[in-house]
């Protein structure tokens, strides 16, 4: 008995060993495992936005670029917020869609992502999304703000701290850490993680129209995320549950389809 004791005894402790590795890898390696921040840059001279230019708008100890385009008369710009993977040049493809339809766009990477050198943090998200739309609403146009993925973190906090004409909200999180719940349910990653972007405590906030757009087949950001916030949202619009579609899908699903329409109800109010 004592030597079962003692494997026993053993096996606890080596278990918890483990465990107390695991959540301390978690911890010192958490922005690496969170943010995906590699990837080419495509070229503004790439695309066929032949109206737009690049801009370079100081923010916090760094300088945040992106791309830049003024609407045709009657139109908003696009305040957009892009998602976790790569750079926002990458998806040059929806601006040159919002520009054929008469929309501005302003579109940029977060410092430490590939076009905006510096450190990733929460903090610096948040800032560089309020200072990007403070630049664009200086251009005097109305503006709409689109977050996709990652982005529903900065975009939601920008449009409760700030007025804009209508929020739209792609493949969102309730918030960071329950992702993170949803992922590592064994781990206790709400008292560990530090970039937590609390979307449903600064949805409350938000007094502009919200559509909220995800698929059934999201395998990265659940769609019973995207369901729980609109149900927290104080002026809702839309809610568009494309079946089948994954996490990358919903423009080719026709995301526009419903964006351009939202954008003008809100315009109309």
């Amino acid at each position: 008995m004592k030597l079962l004791r003692r494997v026993l005894l053993a096996l606890v402790v080596l278990v918890a060993f483990a465990y107390a590795g695991a959540v301390g890898y978690m911890y010192f390696n958490q922005r690496a495992l969170q943010y995906d921040a590699q990837g080419e840059v495509t070229a503004l001279a790439d695309t066929a936005l032949s109206g737009a230019e690049d801009i370079a708008v100081p923010s916090g100890d760094g300088v945040v670029n992106g791309w830049y385009q003024a609407p045709r008369a009657g139109k908003p710009v696009i305040v957009y917020y892009k998602g976790n993977s790569g750079s926002f040049t990458k998806e040059h493809e929806r601006y040159e869609q919002f520009v054929a339809d008469g929309y501005g766009f302003v579109a940029f990477d977060y410092r430490g992502f590939p076009a905006s050198p510096g450190v990733i943090s929460q903090q610096g998200i948040l800032d560089d999304a309020t200072t990007m739309f403070d630049w664009a609403a200086a251009k005097g146009f109305p503006l709409v703000i689109w977050g996709r993925s990652l982005g529903s973190g900065p975009s939601t906090y920008v449009a409760s701290v700030r007025d804009a004409e209508a929020l739209l909200l792609e493949t969102p999180f309730l918030s960071a850490v329950t992702v993170a719940w949803e992922r590592y349910p064994f781990l206790p990653v709400g008292l560990v993680m530090q970039d937590q972007f609390p979307v449903n405590e600064w949805i409350v906030d938000v007094s502009e129209p919200v559509l909220v757009a995800h698929g059934t087949g999201d395998v990265t950001i659940d769609v019973s995320n995207g369901e729980r916030l609109y149900q927290l949202v104080p002026n809702k619009d839309e809610l568009w549950i494309e079946p089948g579609a994954g996490h990358s899908d919903l423009w080719d699903r026709g995301i526009w389809s419903h964006a351009e329409p939202f954008f003008e109800r809100a315009m109309a109010d």
